[in-house]
Protein backbone atom coordinates (compact mmCIF):
# COMPACT_ATOMS: atom_id res chain seq x y z
CA UNK A 1 0.00 0.00 0.00
CA UNK A 2 1.11 3.42 -1.13
CA UNK A 3 0.02 6.63 -0.01
CA UNK A 4 0.32 9.84 -1.47
CA UNK A 5 0.08 13.44 0.56
CA UNK A 6 0.23 16.59 -0.70
CA UNK A 7 -0.15 19.44 0.92
CA UNK A 8 -0.52 23.14 -0.57
CA UNK A 9 -1.12 26.70 0.89
CA UNK A 10 -2.95 28.96 -1.87
CA UNK A 11 -4.11 32.42 -1.29
CA UNK A 12 -7.35 33.84 -2.78
CA UNK A 13 -7.00 37.18 -2.87
CA UNK A 14 -10.71 38.07 -4.42
CA UNK A 15 -12.41 36.37 -0.85
CA UNK A 16 -13.86 39.19 1.23
CA UNK A 17 -15.23 37.03 3.62
CA UNK A 18 -15.13 33.59 4.74
CA UNK A 19 -18.11 33.07 2.87
CA UNK A 20 -15.81 34.07 -0.52
CA UNK A 21 -13.48 31.30 0.57
CA UNK A 22 -15.57 28.83 1.18
CA UNK A 23 -17.03 29.28 -1.95
CA UNK A 24 -13.61 28.73 -3.62
CA UNK A 25 -12.95 25.54 -1.74
CA UNK A 26 -15.97 23.89 -2.30
CA UNK A 27 -15.54 23.80 -6.04
CA UNK A 28 -11.99 23.39 -5.77
CA UNK A 29 -12.79 20.22 -3.72
CA UNK A 30 -15.53 18.68 -5.35
CA UNK A 31 -13.95 18.67 -8.50
CA UNK A 32 -10.73 17.62 -7.12
CA UNK A 33 -12.50 14.49 -5.72
CA UNK A 34 -14.87 13.72 -8.83
CA UNK A 35 -11.38 13.78 -11.12
CA UNK A 36 -8.97 12.16 -9.34
CA UNK A 37 -10.22 10.15 -6.86
CA UNK A 38 -8.74 11.99 -3.45
CA UNK A 39 -9.77 12.75 -0.55
CA UNK A 40 -9.03 16.43 1.05
CA UNK A 41 -9.46 18.37 3.79
CA UNK A 42 -8.85 22.22 4.84
CA UNK A 43 -6.06 21.30 7.36
CA UNK A 44 -4.85 25.05 8.39
CA UNK A 45 -5.65 28.57 8.49
CA UNK A 46 -9.66 28.47 8.92
CA UNK A 47 -10.20 31.21 10.13
CA UNK A 48 -8.41 33.78 7.86
CA UNK A 49 -10.66 34.22 4.59
CA UNK A 50 -8.05 35.29 1.91
CA UNK A 51 -5.94 32.01 3.17
CA UNK A 52 -6.17 28.22 2.78
CA UNK A 53 -3.77 25.20 3.93
CA UNK A 54 -5.02 22.20 2.16
CA UNK A 55 -4.18 18.51 2.00
CA UNK A 56 -4.75 15.83 -0.51
CA UNK A 57 -4.41 12.46 0.02
CA UNK A 58 -3.98 9.29 -2.30
CA UNK A 59 -4.13 5.36 -1.79
CA UNK A 60 -3.06 2.61 -4.00
CA UNK A 61 -1.17 -0.74 -4.39
CA UNK A 62 1.08 0.57 -6.60
CA UNK A 63 3.90 3.23 -6.28
CA UNK A 64 2.82 4.37 -10.43
CA UNK A 65 -0.83 5.21 -9.38
CA UNK A 66 0.13 7.40 -6.65
CA UNK A 67 2.70 9.17 -8.33
CA UNK A 68 0.38 9.98 -11.39
CA UNK A 69 -2.33 10.90 -8.85
CA UNK A 70 -0.19 13.18 -6.72
CA UNK A 71 0.91 15.02 -10.21
CA UNK A 72 -2.42 15.14 -11.45
CA UNK A 73 -3.04 17.22 -8.21
CA UNK A 74 -0.54 19.47 -8.78
CA UNK A 75 -1.22 19.99 -12.27
CA UNK A 76 -4.57 21.15 -11.02
CA UNK A 77 -3.57 23.03 -8.13
CA UNK A 78 -1.13 25.46 -10.31
CA UNK A 79 -4.20 25.84 -13.12
CA UNK A 80 -6.80 27.88 -11.18
CA UNK A 81 -6.59 31.28 -11.97
CA UNK A 82 -8.75 32.04 -8.50
CA UNK A 83 -6.58 31.70 -6.26
CA UNK A 84 -2.52 31.60 -5.56
CA UNK A 85 -0.70 28.75 -5.17
CA UNK A 86 1.95 29.64 -2.34
CA UNK A 87 3.24 26.28 -1.20
CA UNK A 88 3.10 22.69 -2.59
CA UNK A 89 4.88 19.38 -0.88
CA UNK A 90 4.06 16.21 -1.91
CA UNK A 91 5.19 12.99 0.25
CA UNK A 92 4.88 9.62 -0.30
CA UNK A 93 4.88 6.60 2.21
Amino acid sequence: MIIGVVTCTISIPHANSLKDKRSVLRSLKDRAVGKMNVSVAEVGRQDMWKYAELAFVTVAAESETVQHRVSEISEYLRSDPRYNLMDLHTELM
